[in-house]
């Protein structure tokens, strides 16, 4: 296996192990409320680099594992400041890691000089484009397009009773089902367009004892379809450019 994936897996590794693994939802919650005053926010840290080191295997990067401990602290020790632990903060503080992470690898396989010229490749490469570019319209497009010629359907419903649905459900709903049938075009999976057609014909989306039940499943029918046709549409437009 190349020497560079192999680095690049063990620092990653060494990450899950110290930020989920060994973290218990009672360590976690001792370093909210003591911040820098929680031992095991210092016994973390330390961890972060001692795995490190020793799954890199190469006792003459010491320093590597004072680099990670140093970062992964101060990293921390910022999210413990912020007011909520929140799912924006959670993902912040986990790009940063892998910045970190990233900065090292390319450090020690000597890669600096590889990125402009990467960064150049993936934007003027025409798969790349045309992938990114895809995945986009049928993400934010699409489900704008949809919201809009169904929006008259939805108010009707709604005029008739209380929400029925957790509020944005169906939008997240749709965005990801559309991933999920764009990567199954563009892998050849066809067959699992149709499960996921039948995953989703199982779910209830009200019961059929109150009124208005059939308007709602028309209106969710209506918005899958169409979300499903276009995304499809967009599809194979896509093979037919990048294949």
């Amino acid at each position: 296996m190349n020497p560079q994936l192999i680095l690049a897996l063990q620092l990653l590794l060494a990450h899950v192990i110290t930020d989920f693994v060994l973290q218990s939802g009672t360590l976690i919650q001792q370093k909210r409320l003591k911040k820098a005053k929680a031992p095991f926010l210092y016994v973390h840290a330390f961890l972060a680099g001692a795995i490190t080191y020793l799954l890199l295997q190469d006792w003459s990067l010491w320093y590597v594992a004072l680099l990670i401990s140093v970062t992964h602290f101060f990293i921390d020790l910022w999210k413990l400041h912020q007011k909520e632990d929140s799912l924006s903060y959670f993902v912040i503080d986990q790009i940063l890691h892998l910045v970190v992470l990233l900065f090292v690898w390319l450090w020690l396989t000597a890669s600096f000089s590889k990125v402009v010229p990467f960064i150049e490749d993936f934007f003027t490469s025409t798969h790349v484009l045309v992938i990114v570019t895809g995945y986009l319209i049928v993400i934010y497009p699409v489900g704008f397009l949809i919201g809009k010629a169904t929006q008259r359907w939805q108010e009707e419903i709604a005029k008739e009773g209380e929400r029925t649905s957790l509020e944005k459900a169906g939008r997240y709903i749709g965005i990801f089902e559309r991933i999920l049938v764009l990567t199954f075009i563009l892998s050849d999976n066809f067959s699992a367009i149709g499960f996921l057609i039948a995953a989703k014909s199982i779910l209830r989306f009200s019961d059929k004892n109150k009124s208005g039940a059939r308007k709602q499943t028309e209106y969710v029918l209506i918005g899958t379809l169409m979300s499903f046709a276009l995304t499809i549409i967009i599809g194979f437009l896509m093979r037919v450019l990048v294949l």
